[in-house]
């Protein structure tokens, strides 16, 4: 799709997307892991100067945003954070016809090749120019660019993620690719045109400003380190950095899968507009010997995935041969790292690319929709996916992956402040992570490179309600040998009328448990709990009213659970315990503990000892691979596990 934009050189080399003509002599490694530092560090620099000079609570204080530079052929340099992809850029707008000091915009799901998934998520692109010879003219070498999700960018409901919607158009204003800023000089009337159709003009204005600006400002130190080093050099250390991490993950990550062919599946639990039903996404992974046509390398087939959705869960992942979706997925592959050490230090750049190949089914599935469908809330399929290939690739190691994780979702509210000035508070809260085959998962995690809650400091002073508690929510991880991460429990007090929203899955089907762990608690949102009024939200919901003074309770997903709980020493039950982690009646069901209680909590050895032999007992023959919780039930038609599900 892309090859009509690349140099002939590059069309013509022993690699696609290689910079050079040829493999040639490898560069000083020395200068490699020099620009490899620089890179990151100029991205380091992008990602804090927006945080500091923007606006809005979810740019600023919860960093939902990132970065990402790019080489003149498309391809993604740095890993430390992911972000979207140049192709839509350089497909509409020649890369000859560039200028220094000219920024482009889009957000255009269906325009962006995949890199942008709903419509809130807006992506400045700034190219980078240096002179290939001293007396040459400047041109286009790399790309900086940056997208975060904004707080309004218009649609029928505060926030531009309406719940309920069938089309885009009802999601908020589409910008397909177009110059924002010309050599320098900002396009005020498309500016104009933004913030007029956003409910947050004032912050949606100061949060592009300073995401322009900080792109401008990491194209000109690019721009240094192409002076610095010449053009011909740095483009041969890209090439030497994407080769080294082609080679490392093969070598590290690839030889851990043995050849063959898996296939599992996951669900989303409901699209806003249907009743909730089992929405499947589905892989089927095929790891080919070295001497295969194609090479070693990972196939990942989607058919088998279900139709697209009615409502806003649909992601656009067909695009550009799945390049987006491929670097969005490659991360779960760092698990087979020998030691979690080891799996810190892979970055997931264009590297992987060659060695992840993608078949998508015929348009019209969840991640193949056709305009318009909407996608507002494709986190349900995307984050899905991550944990379909998670358990796709623990069928082939013998459980040797992480369980599931939903460690992200969007919840707030919305009015008038006392003041009578509209608001809206909108929180991307985490959850809890998976057990590993090493260790326990992390408590309140996000997926977002990070990101963070937003302080309770923060939001007391400029909205009205309180936070009357912020903890983990005790017994929501997965109970195993290792057990589940935490997620969080979060009660706000209203002082003033208002409505709630949310947009999260995992409230019906739980994050799912791997070698005999359990499946974690599910997602929870309880207004007035323990009180006259108590009910219980959707978790797909635009407007629920809040009254002043009413309690609304929200609790977060906790991570699945790894091997046999009635393995997990009673030691590290009773610091759980002691850590209110897990509670007594948690230990006693969940792990077969029996916890005497009282000032200094001691077991009852014995009758944990009769218990676990009890628990033992009562399990069938062939218990499945991975454990999905009692919400699989009610969605699948009483069955309480899938066909995939063994192995």
């Amino acid at each position: 799709m892309m090859t009509a934009i690349l140099d002939a050189a590059a069309a013509t080399a022993a690699k696609p997307y290689r910079l050079t003509a040829t493999d040639g002599a490898s560069p000083d490694p020395i200068l490699v892991e020099i620009v490899a530092g620089y890179l990151a560090s100029v991205e380091m620099e992008v990602e804090t100067s927006i945080s500091r000079t923007s606006r809005s609570p979810m740019i600023r204080d919860a960093h939902d945003f990132r970065a990402g530079i790019h080489d003149r052929n498309l391809r993604k340099l740095t890993g430390r954070s992911y972000s979207a992809l140049v192709h839509p850029i350089a497909r509409d707008f020649p890369l000859e016809t560039m200028k220094p000091g000219d920024v482009y915009f889009h957000n255009d799901v269906y325009l962006s090749e995949g890199g942008i998934g709903h419509l809130p998520d807006l992506c400045v692109t700034v190219p980078v120019f240096a002179r290939v010879t001293p007396d040459a003219e400047p041109k286009v070498v790399a790309f900086v660019q940056a997208f975060g999700h904004h707080d309004d960018i218009g649609g029928c409901c505060p926030g531009s993620m309406p719940s309920g919607a069938t089309t885009v158009y009802e999601e908020g204003l589409m910008v397909p690719p177009i110059k924002l800023w010309d050599q320098g000089v900002p396009n005020e009337a498309a500016l104009r045109i933004m913030t007029r159709n956003s409910r947050m003009p004032d912050a949606l204005a100061a949060d592009l400003d300073a995401e322009c600006s900080a792109c401008l400002m990491g194209a000109r130190r690019l721009t240094e380190l192409f002076e610095r080093y010449g053009v011909d050099t740095v483009e041969s250390c890209f090439d030497a950095m994407m080769d080294a991490t082609t080679e490392t993950y093969r070598r590290e990550i690839l030889s851990k899968i043995p050849v063959g062919e898996y296939t599992w599946e996951d669900y989303a639990e409901h699209d806003g507009v249907d009743e909730p039903m089992l929405h499947i996404q589905r892989i089927t992974l095929t790891k080919t010997r070295p001497e295969d046509e194609g090479g070693e390398r990972l196939i990942l087939d989607f058919n088998g995935t279900g139709p697209q959705a009615k409502g806003p869960i649909n992601h656009c992942g067909d695009y550009a041969d799945g390049n987006f979706l491929i670097k969005w997925l490659a991360p779960i592959l760092r698990n087979l790292a020998d030691t979690p050490e080891r799996m810190a230090e892979l970055d997931v750049n264009e590297g992987v690319v060659p060695l992840i190949e993608m078949k998508f089914p015929e348009k019209g599935t969840l991640i193949t929709p056709i305009f318009p469908a909407p996608t507002n809330a494709r986190t349900f399929v995307i984050l899905r996916l991550l944990g379909v290939l998670a358990g796709v690739v623990a069928k082939a190691v013998d459980g040797n992956m992480p369980a599931d994780q939903e460690t992200i979702r969007y919840t707030g509210v919305y009015g008038e402040d006392f003041e009578g000035h509209s608001y809206l508070m909108r929180e991307v809260l985490g959850g809890g992570s998976g057990g590993r085959y090493y260790a326990d998962g992390e408590d309140t995690i996000h997926v977002v490179p990070d990101s963070r809650n937003l302080p309770t400091e923060f939001t007391e002073s400029r909205f009205p309600f309180i936070v009357e508690k912020l903890g983990l929510a005790m017994d929501s991880g997965g109970a195993g040998r290792y057990r589940g991460g935490l997620g969080y429990e979060k009660h706000i007090r209203m002082l003033k009328d208002a409505h709630f929203m949310s947009i999260a899955d995992r409230s019906i089907l739980a994050c799912w448990g791997v070698k005999g762990g359990k499946a974690g608690r599910p997602f929870s949102v309880v207004l007035d709990p323990g009180g006259p009024n108590e009910r219980e939200f959707d978790a797909l919901t635009d407007a629920e009213p809040i009254k002043a003074g009413e309690v609304v309770r929200i609790r977060t997903t906790g991570g699945g659970g790894w091997g046999d709980p009635l393995e997990r020493p009673i030691e590290e039950v009773l610091r759980d315990i002691q850590w209110r982690k897990v509670s007594v009646e948690g230990a006693r069901d969940d792990y077969g503990v029996v916890v005497i209680e009282g000032d200094e909590p001691s077991v009852d050895e014995a009758a944990t000892t009769e218990l676990r032999d009890q628990l033992r007992s009562e399990r069938g023959e062939n218990e499945p691979f991975f454990d999905r919780g009692p919400g699989y039930a009610q969605l699948s038609g009483g069955a309480t596990s899938a066909v995939y599900d063994y192995v």
